[in-house]
């Protein structure tokens, strides 16, 4: 398992056996305690499309775990129609979205929604851009987002990207695809393994490791433009990388002086600052939201169990006591939840913990989940795990009642990690 394998840092990858997928198709499962009815209508102009705007929104939202979404049946509705709300409501719809997608002179794609609330019979906010025709999807997911705010007053993350790790014909591709799993592109295709992407909280950059020296190292990618530079080539093993908050830094593990320690890298040089010295071993750094906190997994007092010490070193603190394998945290950025996974007899369960009250919540009944993110508005985890004997990308919401499966069918993922919001 891929978890063992970082465990003793990372000296060989699990084989990924499955062939890469560029697209995935989306299955929500589950129903959450409350969920607001909502109708959104075909937008005027998207069969013309390859991608539909009604479709990718109403996706997102009901991936979201806090929407439900109801059949528009045959009305024909745009941002400047009137509803009739006699119909609306007695199918108890609370919401409804309406657009059109118009193709201008140059090319470019005007786009509007207006969001009616169906209750009062009353408008309650309009979104227009115009995008070129490849930023189609990109649109869809900033109008569920909007829709997102509009509903529930809080951020979506919808516009966002995530990475991951995949395996085919003896290739590794990381993989840069949408929130939702599609428009897919490669940043980097290996013969060597690529693990452990990390984000950087630009949005501009990835940290990982890669094998192709026939050893792990750490490396900082632009995405740009493609560059990329070794930031940890030191002796031994290097890996789990992290980012610091203010993307000055990173934190990784580091085997160059005999053990498996924490080290802080600036990215603008000088010698790595140790920041732990112990015996046993150290790994998979995660920053709280603030960069004043690093939460990170040890076995010091005999057993892997997640800690944390301040980001600059010092004494270290238990965070987790319930089970003896406990391992991959990952901070939510509103600081209040702790994501990791928890082994239980031989099974690799994802576990919620309230940072508040210290309550554990286990949010699956699946037996290898592992390396779990959070989306930047802190609302869904994102994990890989095995489903029916084959490796799923999943998200979940917090009380884990709405499960999305992300993978397609064979396909064979690993390692994802979430973006931060887009600027």
């Amino acid at each position: 398992m891929v978890r063992s394998i970082r465990w003793l840092e990372l000296t060989a990858l699990v084989c990924l056996v499955a062939p890469a997928w560029a697209q995935f198709r989306v299955e929500v499962t589950g129903v959450g305690m409350t969920q607001l009815p909502v109708v959104i209508a075909p937008f005027k102009g998207e069969a013309q499309s390859l991608q539909k705007i009604s479709s990718i929104v109403q996706a997102d939202l009901e991936r979201s775990g806090q929407f439900k979404g109801l059949p528009a049946g045959g009305t024909q509705l745009d941002e400047i129609s009137r509803p009739d709300w006699t119909v609306w409501r007695q199918l108890s719809t609370e919401a409804l979205l309406a657009g059109s997608v118009t193709r201008l002179a140059d090319g470019r794609l005007d786009i509007r929604a207006r969001l009616w609330d169906a209750v009062k019979g009353q408008e309650k906010s309009d979104f227009r851009e115009t995008v070129v025709a490849a930023d189609l999807r990109l649109s869809a997911h900033r109008i569920a987002d909007w829709v997102y705010q509009q509903l529930t007053g809080g951020q979506g993350a919808f516009a966002t990207r995530i990475a991951y790790v995949t395996k085919s014909s003896g290739r590794y591709t990381l993989w840069i695809a949408d929130s939702d799993g599609e428009g897919a592109k490669a940043a980097l295709s290996s013969p060597e393994p690529v693990i452990s992407p990390s984000w950087a909280p630009s949005g501009t950059h990835l940290a990982y490791v890669s094998f192709e020296s026939r050893k792990p190292v750490v490396y900082v990618h632009e995405l740009a433009s493609g560059q990329r530079r070794a930031v940890a080539n030191f002796k031994g093993s290097n890996s789990a990388p992290t980012w610091a908050p203010d993307g000055q830094s990173l934190v990784a593990t580091l085997s160059r002086d005999g053990g498996s320690q924490l080290f802080r890298i600036e990215l603008k040089g000088g010698e790595p600052r140790k920041l732990t010295h112990t015996g046993s071993i150290n790994t998979e750094p995660s920053f709280s939201a603030d960069g004043g906190t690093l939460f990170f997994v040890s076995d010091r007092g005999g057993s892997p169990q997640i800690y944390r010490m301040p980001s600059q070193g010092g004494p270290a603190e238990r965070v987790t006591f319930a089970g003896n394998y406990n391992i991959s945290p990952a901070l939510s950025p509103d600081g209040r939840w702790l994501a990791y996974v928890a082994r239980s007899g031989s099974s690799f369960r994802l576990h919620l913990m309230d940072l508040g009250t210290g309550q554990v919540t286990p949010l699956t009944d699946t037996s290898a989940d592992e390396r779990p993110s959070f989306a930047p508005n802190s609302r869904l985890l994102m994990y890989a795990t095995l489903q029916q004997g084959q490796e799923a990308l999943m998200t979940t919401t917090l009380d884990g009642r709405i499960k999305a499966r992300l993978s397609g069918q064979g396909g064979d993922i690993r390692e994802p990690h979430w973006g931060p919001l887009r600027k």
